[in-house]
């Protein structure tokens, strides 16, 4: 018996130490997806953009969240937005401090939370540098600022603004090594870039850029971003929901297997009376994004959603959670709560007791059920 269990002692010494062995030498971002792919079999996590700088009622305090003030816990995932950092400026297109951000994704990791990061250049073509073009307002020289169908052309080699966009993709490297904890190490996140690809909302959008084009520029921040030593980023391919969505629409700018580790969909409900086709289109997109992710080894999510200013109180419960229930994804992540356009929960909002249920259901993930 003795023997039997000294055997049984030095396997699993040999076991922990492999296993041991095995995680120090993995990258952040090989840590984080295998932390990601855990956590999909438990349930899904719930995620909000820009949680820790502002609410309905507030803004700029420390340690507040309004997921917080109405549930008494923080989301699993935080979004954080890093457009404005391509021109070097203090604080994002949402006015946030940069300084801010990378402090509010530090606690957040401390916390044992995860971080999703987009980012959302200004128009390379029709912005210069230190600001805007003069006298232009929104949305000219700004992300949304689609009036040039070249623009990407331009940015990739050979192109009159490459060497432009050089620097703004070297000013977002600078800021992600900015990542770091006290111990020097950097932080796993998710990384979001050209979302939103099958619209044309955006620069980069389906109009404004061929298949090839798209891709090319893809490979180009990412490689860049790889060069310099960032090996705690999960890539996250990204388009939005639409009706009838099919696995070839779906992977139609897809860069490859070996360039996206996750991927999503982004899908809102704008109006009341939209309720039914948002859950019909979202469970039949959803039914397609976990086919595609399960046949090329992607983690799926639902990378952005909610239903602006929440004028059904009851929509957590009675359409968010009808949607995403029995799909496999990883997270679902709401946009921001910002003024006189939110989609989070709030204390003071109507929506708060339906929020309140909708966090004890056991299919939602928060930041005590992930540490």
């Amino acid at each position: 018996m003795k023997k039997l269990l000294m055997t049984a002692m030095v396997a699993a010494t040999v076991v922990a130490c492999t296993t041991k062995q095995n995680v120090s030498e993995q990258t952040g971002a090989q840590q984080l997806a295998e932390r990601l792919d855990s956590l999909q079999k438990k349930g899904i996590m719930f995620g909000h953009q820009d949680d820790p700088f502002y609410g309905l009622t507030w803004e700029y305090q420390n340690d507040s969240s309004d997921v917080k003030n109405v549930c008494g816990d923080y989301p699993a995932v935080m979004g954080f937005e890093l457009g404005g950092i391509e021109m070097g400026d203090a604080k994002s297109l949402d006015s946030v401090p940069f300084t801010r951000i990378t402090q509010e994704i530090i606690n957040h990791h401390n916390r044992g939370g995860i971080i999703t990061i987009s980012w959302h250049p200004r128009n390379p073509v029709t912005t210069i540098d230190g600001g805007g073009p003069a006298g232009q307002k929104f949305p000219e020289g700004t992300a949304w600022d689609v009036t040039d169908s070249t623009i990407v052309k331009q940015i990739l080699p050979g192109g009159a603004c490459h060497e432009k966009f050089q620097t703004w993709m070297q000013r977002l490297s600078d800021f992600m090594a900015t990542l770091k904890t006290a111990d020097g190490k950097k932080i796993p996140v998710i990384f979001r870039p050209w979302h939103e690809n099958s619209g044309s909302w955006f620069w980069w959008g389906e109009k404004l850029c061929t298949v090839d084009e798209y891709k090319a520029l893809w490979n180009m921040l990412q490689d860049k971003l790889k060069a310099d030593g960032f090996d705690n980023i999960l890539w996250a391919y990204s388009p939005g929901m639409e009706d009838n969505l099919t696995a070839e629409r779906l992977l139609v700018r897809y860069p490859g297997d070996d360039r996206v580790d996750m991927i999503g969909l982004d899908g809102y409900q704008w109006k009341p009376e939209e309720k039914d086709k948002f859950i019909e289109r979202g469970k039949q997109n959803l039914t397609v994004l976990c086919q595609v992710a399960k046949e090329h080894n992607l983690i799926p999510a639902l990378t952005e959603c909610g239903m602006k200013n929440l004028t059904e109180p009851t929509w957590w419960t009675s359409t968010l959670l009808p949607t995403v229930k029995g799909f496999p994804i990883c997270y679902m992540l709401v946009w921001r709560n910002y003024k006189d356009e939110f989609f989070g929960p709030a204390p003071s909002h109507p929506t708060a007791p339906y929020f309140k249920d909708f966090y004890a259901d056991d299919v939602t993930l928060f930041l005590n059920d992930i540490k």
